[in-house]
């Protein structure tokens, strides 16, 4: 059997897990039923290997298709999968990272009433960013897309007795729609114009379209990656998704859901690349984004709403450079964050974890000593965030922001390294909250201590691909490996492509580094050395410390300009038409149902004399009308 008969196993493997587990675990499997989504999620990335290294050897993409899904007339839409260098990417990522979220989870939800259910929303979760990827059309992507909506909310929302976990499900799966509706109405676009929804037709004939359709049907594809991306403005669910447990919140920063915008972009690449509007609107959303979220993390308590916060703004980067075009660099970014990010989030598990349940950073201080394995882990994934050399991030953040130099873009280079400097602040502020400084909880309640080997294991994993996964992307990586891999699926030939000078590279490495350590260093005179006074900074710089505290007003604007507009808009609809013209259309007829036979009821007295005498005059009546008309007849 040839390697693309395979492709079909990947996704299906969690896809079985998941439905054995949903039906099975409850009654049979219960506690066990983290064996089958390992394993289902482990065939995924087993048979994903071979497949990355026949791309990685210069193989031919892979294709398979499985059956015609929808076939009505000329509208056919396969089920069919298709591998190139970013798929193949992305199926490590996937189903790596998922494999080591699920064997994190073992520990983590151990003992939780809802087991057999996680471990079958967590596969159902993989199973739908696999089929997302791996589609060869837009209309089975939108399929994995969807699936990825309705997983994250199933998860989100999992411990759905608490209201804020319900919450903000509701809102993750409600703002989602905003996007997904553009998406939806892009890939109409699509259909009309060029008849067909697969990659290589819609490719290949999208350049006879008009300028200005082609921008249209970007801007429309783009907007649902600013869903699910967490793009400005529609980035305030992501914070609140918080709420699930955090291995979900690992999985979904890391290795789904959110990247999924970031891959529709890039695969894309064919449409946006013709439009360039659309492609300096994703490069401004993108950079705005990474600036706006970075401010609000850095006015975070809750550790694992600054971690959230942090991957918006990462997926910012991620996007500004997919705008000013330098591809590789945002998907190169793409991977390294998956490390760190997911390790991050997995350290910041084990924490609240430890403290039993605690978040808050303001009641931490000195785990250091308690949790060793869990400091060092998240201490090496908050310095590869920051962009501290040599770790992963280092390499992937400054190949963003040389990129749009590069491009012609130096405005968003500054902000970028403006945006970095923040990063640093807040990522060494978590780790100087949590881990050092004095105890600030009570020791008789709680009783810090390391997490079993279950939960460690997986993040020294991560901690190792955080460290070195930018070497692995070659030096420099304008020129490296990452670059020349996924060259085939972003390069057009006859098309030169901007590279960046030795000097630049060195100077923009020096710049950012200079940036990163200040941030380090900044932070640590505010929380140890306490030489800076926080509380003063934000007294004298008061409007930009509120601004940033209450997250630029998002949340306030959207109530007050669509969510209390549409409450008042619903309650109109309800009081009027509902229950006025709906309710009193139906109460009318009743009434009037209920007054005539209420007056006809009084007809029928029982009594023979009375109906002996209606019927009398009834027959005088007619007798009369007869005769009347009658005789007007004959005149």
């Amino acid at each position: 059997m040839t390697l693309s008969s395979w492709l079909f196993v990947i996704p299906l493997a969690p896809l079985v897990a998941a439905v054995l587990n949903y039906i099975l675990g409850r009654w049979y499997i219960k506690n066990h039923s983290h064996w089958l989504s390992l394993i289902g999620v482990g065939i995924s990335f087993i048979i994903s290997i071979p497949i990355f290294v026949h791309i990685a050897t210069g193989g031919a993409p892979l294709h398979q298709h499985i059956y015609t899904w929808m076939p009505a007339g000329d509208f056919q839409v396969p089920v069919g999968f298709y591998v190139d260098q970013l798929t193949a990417l992305m199926l490590l990522i996937v189903a790596g990272i998922g494999f080591v979220v699920f064997f994190y989870s073992i520990g983590y939800m151990h003992g939780d009433p809802g087991y057999y259910r996680f471990f079958a929303f967590l596969a159902l979760f993989v199973f739908s960013m696999l089929m997302l990827i791996m589609a060869d059309n837009y209309l089975l992507m939108f399929f994995g897309w969807e699936g990825v909506g309705v997983s994250s909310y199933l998860l989100i929302g999992f411990w759905f007795r608490r209201t804020s976990a319900a919450v903000a499900a509701k809102k993750a799966f409600i703002v989602n729609r905003v996007g997904d509706l553009g998406f939806t109405l892009g890939i109409m676009f699509i259909f009309y114009h060029l008849h067909s929804l697969q990659f290589s037709t819609v490719f290949a004939k999208i350049g006879t379209l008009h300028g200005g359709t082609i921008t249209i049907i970007a801007l429309l594809l783009f907007a649902g990656a600013v869903g699910k991306s967490a793009q400005l403005p529609l980035f305030v669910w992501l914070p609140d998704a918080m709420e699930g447990p955090t291995p979900v919140s690992a999985l979904m920063h890391a290795a789904t859901m959110v990247t999924a915008g970031v891959f529709l972009v890039a695969r894309s690449f064919p449409i946006f690349r013709l439009s360039s509007s659309a492609m300096l609107v994703v490069a401004i959303v993108g950079i705005c984004t990474a600036f706006v979220a970075a401010t609000i993390a850095l006015m975070q308590f809750d550790i694992k709403k600054v971690i959230a916060y942090s991957t918006v703004s990462q997926l910012g980067y991620m996007m500004f450079s997919l705008g000013v075009g330098a591809w590789s660099a945002g998907i190169f970014h793409l991977m390294t964050h998956a490390f760190f990010k997911g390790l991050l989030f997995l350290g910041a598990g084990s924490v609240i974890h430890s403290m039993h349940n605690e978040q808050d950073m303001r009641r931490m201080g000195g785990l250091k000593k308690y949790m060793p394995i869990t400091y060092w882990t998240f201490l090496i994934a908050a310095a590869a965030n920051a962009g501290i050399i040599p770790l992963a991030g280092f390499w992937s953040k400054d190949d963003t922001i040389v990129g749009a130099w590069v491009h012609g873009q130096p405005v968003i280079s500054v902000v970028a390294l403006i945006a970095a400097f923040f990063t640093s602040l807040y990522m060494f502020r978590v780790i100087f909250l949590t881990f050092h400084g004095e105890e600030h909880f009570d020791h008789n309640e709680v009783h810090p201590h390391e997490s079993p080997w279950t939960m460690t294991a997986p993040m020294i994993v991560l901690a190792i691909g955080s460290a070195i996964a930018g070497f692995a992307a070659g030096f420099p990586p304008e020129y490296g490996a990452i670059d020349k891999f996924l060259d085939p699926v972003f390069t057009v030939p006859g098309e030169t492509v901007a590279h960046a000078s030795t000097a630049t590279l060195i100077i923009f490495a020096i710049i950012s580094t200079i940036i990163a350590f200040g941030g380090v260093l900044v932070t640590y005179l505010a929380y140890i050395k306490k030489t800076i006074s926080p509380v003063a900074l934000a007294a004298r710089y008061k409007p930009f410390y509120e601004l940033a505290f209450s997250k630029w007003y998002f949340d306030e604007i959207y109530e007050k300009a669509v969510v209390h507009p549409a409450w008042v808009f619903s309650h109109w609809l309800w009081h009027v038409v509902d229950q006025g013209i709906i309710d009193g259309t139906v109460n009318g007829v009743a009434w009037v149902v209920e007054f005539t036979a209420e007056r006809w009821r009084r007809v029928q007295t029982g009594l023979v004399s009375n109906y002996a005498f209606a019927i009398a005059l009834g027959a005088v009546v007619i007798v009369g009308l007869y005769l009347l008309i009658g005789s007007n007849l004959i005149r």
